[in-house]
């Protein structure tokens, strides 16, 4: 009987991550959880916990060590630690197969290259690693020969359009986008909107940074620049379309004009499924798709409407460390919209007076990366 595979999820307590636990339960002959982290839900981690009895589990945030060893007490099999150190450490643990990188924001980009110089297999669902840092990640990826499986479920579709096609030359990427909650609304609404307006995803159920990133269109902005990384294709190759329907989840023209598209209800469960187990297919019970109930629509993004998907095509055509500082100007102003601090349209103008105020560099290494991030931080953060 073959082992079963051994998963890591970090950020295990986030949609993503209670979704990659659905799955590993349905399969649990072919996958074990090994370890499981949070940032700060103690009391959902340790439901996970004692659901799936996993060897480790870690909480970010080392003021609630105590806590979380106390209501595991009972259970002195699992080790518990604390603290960014411990998560970057535990991707490297032998007996690990996969490491889901749930895991929200720029916290994600240490633990991912810890994981793939340990040659781990990397289900690829913090989007930010790659937005930040790309160059960097897909050359430590091809050095050390660790796969990277993309989690999104656009970056599924497009990996699933290529699967067999070898070498055959991809003339577009066709990177399909709901338009959010405010797809029909006027600039002039959009100025007024609230958080609870703007948490109001139309297809998807997820977490409230990603939703808000999703309502300026920043989420399609990061993708176009995973894409490029990922597939080894120019931003300019790469067309976003709004799709309100999210059936079709992303698409691929080849050189004779040929496009290959991935189809499916919106549920998250497929791609992480498919991340887990390609290149074979698994049973996944659900919905499945009726054609016949829906009309499929695309339609061009209003980049006038939805800045911050045009000042992530500025990001990229500049390159370095500027999709860095547009992540951290990002992170800081989507907390504060979040916080009641900052408007809707604020996002914007401070993301873009970020990326013309922080320092830009051409090349830089990894510990540009963490100082370029502290600067745009610092910046987007005297700005609001």
């Amino acid at each position: 009987m073959e082992k079963k595979k051994q998963i890591a999820i970090l950020g295990s307590t986030g949609s993503i991550g209670t979704q990659a636990l659905q799955v590993i339960e349905e399969h649990a002959d072919l996958y074990e959880v090994y370890c499981l982290t949070a940032n700060n839900r103690v009391k959902e981690l340790v439901e996970q916990a004692r659901r799936f009895h996993p060897a480790a589990v870690v909480i970010a945030n080392e003021a609630r060590y105590d806590e979380l060893r106390e209501m595991l007490g009972d259970l002195p099999e699992i080790k518990i630690y604390a603290g960014a150190r411990a998560i970057d450490e535990i991707v490297e643990a032998d007996p690990i197969d996969i490491v889901l990188t749930a895991m929200v924001g720029f916290a994600g980009l240490s633990p991912t290259i810890r994981a793939i110089k340990a040659r781990k297999k990397i289900c690829l669902a913090n989007k930010e690693t790659l937005v930040v840092a790309g160059e960097l990640i897909t050359r430590l990826a091809m050095e050390n020969q660790a796969p990277i499986l993309p989690v999104d479920s656009e970056h599924s579709a497009i990996f699933q359009s290529i699967v067999g096609e070898g070498d055959n030359v991809i003339e577009k990427i066709l990177l399909t986008a709901s338009g959010g909650p405010f797809r029909l609304m006027t600039m002039e609404q959009i100025a007024g909107v609230t958080k609870t307006d703007a948490l109001k995803h139309p297809t998807w159920d997820m977490g409230a940074k990603i939703t808000i990133d999703s309502a300026t269109m920043m989420n399609k902005g990061f993708e176009v620049i995973e894409a490029k990384w990922l597939f080894g294709v120019e931003a300019d190759k790469i067309q976003v379309l709004v799709h309100p329907q999210s059936i079709v989840h992303s698409a691929v023209q080849f050189c004779d004009g040929s496009v290959k598209a991935q189809l499916g209800v919106p549920d998250m469960r497929l791609p992480i499924q498919y991340a887990f187990s390609f290149p074979d297919r698994l049973t996944l019970t659900g919905d499945r798709l009726d054609l016949f109930k829906q009309p499929l629509e695309f339609f061009e993004p209003d980049l006038g409407k939805f800045r911050c998907l045009a000042l992530a095509f500025e990001a990229i055509e500049r390159g370095g460390n500027m999709p860095c500082i547009m992540n951290a100007a990002n992170e800081i102003v989507n907390r504060a919209f979040l916080e009641d601090r900052c408007s809707f349209p604020r996002i914007a103008e401070t993301i873009e007076c970020t990326m013309q105020r922080a320092t830009f560099v051409a090349e830089p290494d990894y510990d540009i990366y963490i100082e370029t991030d502290r600067e745009a931080r610092r910046i987007a953060t005297e700005l609001i």
